[in-house]
């Protein structure tokens, strides 16, 4: 069996993409790592929010479409992106949520208490205290370093196949199942950060790409060998795995699994200082050589963007 450490990154489309950075940076205080474009629509930014350095297992990635339909969040997809909080630190999340008048629920599951809300956009986003996971040494507006967010806990999986997407994660991708609680069924990787995975046991509607909705996730893969390893296996285990897939910041392989969900296996390195510094991360809109010749054009159609606090 091979093994992965958990989440590497986490992508969904949304609407404006100024209302996504207003959100992300401005009210959840990440930072934004990379200003790039999808590059399989180049005329859409990728946007990629994390921790101070976009470690892997802390991003967050964006498809903005400025006028896009909603979708709906159903099986085929990641219902709850989870974040980890530092302990002690969930009262501060409490009271920035109803600073900036966002609806929320403070709900038990498996033993901690989540805060359950959704972004501008739609999307299902829920903050747990963790003790795993390094500190994030971003900070931003008034989220200071000692309670920013660390990077993922983890998410939540809609499948239409839960038994298929748990035989998945149990018996090919290392995952270790934890408990049962109503309907859903706890998994942990080895890693200290996005590691927790929760299955929904029950069918519900069919999920529908669209603004608000998760568009794929990926599983940390340590190098080009060891995703290697990863194509040959899951083919060999009767996926349908993709080409690798060179992303500038990290290569790629795709497949959908039994219960529809979009997978990724994404390499750690190298990383998202190959084009900028530490100190400079996400300033820059950055393109891939295929594009640079339309970096002038792209520059003049993309709606521009600005990373300003909200709580001036």
């Amino acid at each position: 069996m091979k093994k992965t450490a958990g989440i590497h990154h986490i992508s969904a489309i949304v609407g404006h993409p100024q209302e996504n950075v207003d959100f992300y940076a401005g009210v959840l205080g990440l930072r934004l790592i990379k200003k790039t474009i999808n590059f399989d629509d180049p005329e859409t930014y990728h946007l990629y929010f994390g921790d101070d350095a976009g470690s892997p297992g802390t991003i967050i990635t964006f498809f903005p479409w400025a006028g896009g339909q909603p979708g709906r969040i159903g099986d085929g997809q990641v219902g709850v992106t989870s974040y980890a909080v530092p302990k002690g630190s969930l009262s501060f999340w409490e009271n920035r949520l109803k600073k900036f008048n966002i609806s929320y629920t403070k709900t038990p599951r498996f033993g901690d208490t989540y805060l359950q809300f959704n972004d501008t956009h739609g999307l299902r986003l829920e903050l747990v205290e963790r003790a795993q996971g390094k500190p994030n040494n971003w900070s931003f507006g008034d989220v200071s370093s000692d309670v920013a967010i660390k990077g993922f806990a983890g998410a939540t999986l809609f499948s239409s196949n839960p038994e298929k997407t748990i035989q998945l994660l149990e018996e090919y991708m290392g995952f270790e199942k934890i408990s049962t609680e109503g309907n859903f069924t706890r998994f942990q990787s080895y890693g200290d950060i996005g590691n927790i995975i929760d299955v929904k046991t029950t069918p519900g509607v069919r999920g529908l790409m669209g603004t608000g909705t998760v568009h794929h996730i990926a599983w940390r893969a340590k190098n080009d060998i060891d995703q290697s390893e990863w194509q040959e296996y899951l083919r060999d285990n009767g996926y349908g795995v993709t080409p690798v897939r060179d992303r500038n910041y990290f290569n790629a392989i795709y497949f959908r699994e039994h219960g529809e969900i979009l997978f990724e296996i994404a390499t750690d390195p190298p990383g998202f200082s190959v084009d900028e510094s530490y100190e400079t991360l996400g300033q820059d809109l950055k393109l891939p050589k295929q594009y640079e010749q339309y970096r002038a054009y792209l520059n003049n159609s993309l709606i521009p963007i600005e990373i300003k606090s909200l709580d001036r």
